[in-house]
């Protein structure tokens, strides 16, 4: 896609919808207006959107969305590549969700070629607040991934998943 389309119909849009509608308290109704208002900016978008303030999407045209998805204040989504979110699945406040990294060309990761990796997140998981997704997660069914998590391997169905690097606590 040329570069000024993708910032003329994704990029600039939803900055201004998120923008105009931070000003707006973050009750049930308000969400619910915001996940409908940004709802045309993703690649695919199921019923019942609810989106608090300060989030930011980057790329959004390479984001999934299934139905009955919460997503709480200031999450970052930079979707260099696909982003697969399920149904019913919960974002606790400022977690990082990106889909690529950054290679090192010249002694230097400035200019180095990226790598790019799909990330999936299963129905009915909750993604505790400032938790980390990586580049390449799977992350499985109903899975609790605790607040501060790094997620960047694949983890299970029906598990507790927590640390630094993040690891499978129990299975829940």
């Amino acid at each position: 896609m040329n570069k000024v389309v993708r910032i003329l119909r994704y990029d600039w849009p939803i900055h201004f919808i998120l923008m105009i509608s931070n000003i707006l308290p973050d009750n049930v109704l308000v969400l619910r207006f915001r996940g409908f208002l940004l709802k045309p900016f993703f690649k695919k978008c199921g019923k019942n959107l609810r989106v608090a303030r300060g989030n930011i999407f980057y790329n959004s045209f390479n984001i999934e969305i299934g139905r009955d998805v919460y997503i709480a204040y200031g999450n970052w989504f930079c979707a260099s590549t696909e982003i697969k979110i399920d149904d019913e699945v919960m974002f606790g406040p400022k977690s990082i969700i990106v889909s690529g990294n950054h290679g090192k060309s010249n002694g230097s990761f400035r200019f180095g070629s990226d790598s790019l990796k799909p990330i999936f997140i299963g129905k009915g998981t909750w993604i505790g607040g400032n938790s980390n997704i990586l580049a390449g997660a799977t992350i499985g069914k109903g899975c609790l991934i605790a607040a501060g998590t790094v997620v960047s391997k694949n983890v299970p169905d029906h598990v507790l998943f927590a640390g630094n690097p993040g690891k499978v606590i129990k299975d829940i």
